[in-house]
């Protein structure tokens, strides 16, 4: 299995509280992932909250010489690129990413949330 990983660094959409945003992600979007895993050969998700303090944000921008906003979460998504899941077809896989990318227009602000793709290289693992 040749693992790859989806980073997706996250900004919730402008006038969005944080605790609508959390809520909206891990209870709406969460489910929606789960329930389109199989199709799109998910293998493990996660979502990152990000611990939000004024004092401690403004803490991380003074250490990094003013750097931008934090970001209020990352999306993991583990997955292999180099298996289809059987009898999925590629309708169904572009149909689970475009209802994926429907609902992330709803409490994401896609424009200022980076993503990337990439291969995990571990050097401490004590879980």
């Amino acid at each position: 299995m040749a693992l790859m990983k989806l980073t997706y660094c996250l900004r919730k959409r402008p006038g969005m509280s944080h605790d609508e945003f959390y809520r909206y992600w891990a209870d709406v979007h969460g489910p929606l992932v789960q329930a389109r895993a199989d199709v799109l050969g998910i293998v493990k998700y996660q979502q990152v909250h990000t611990a939000h303090s004024q004092a401690r944000d403004d803490a991380y921008r003074a250490r990094n010489g003013g750097s931008w906003e934090t970001f209020d979460g990352i999306a993991e998504v583990w997955f292999d690129a180099t298996v289809r899941p059987a009898g999925v077809t590629p309708e169904q896989v572009a149909r689970a990413q475009q209802d994926l990318l429907d609902d992330e227009r709803r409490f994401i602000d896609l424009a200022s949330s980076p993503m990337w793709l990439g291969v995990e290289k571990v050097f401490v693992d004590r879980t």
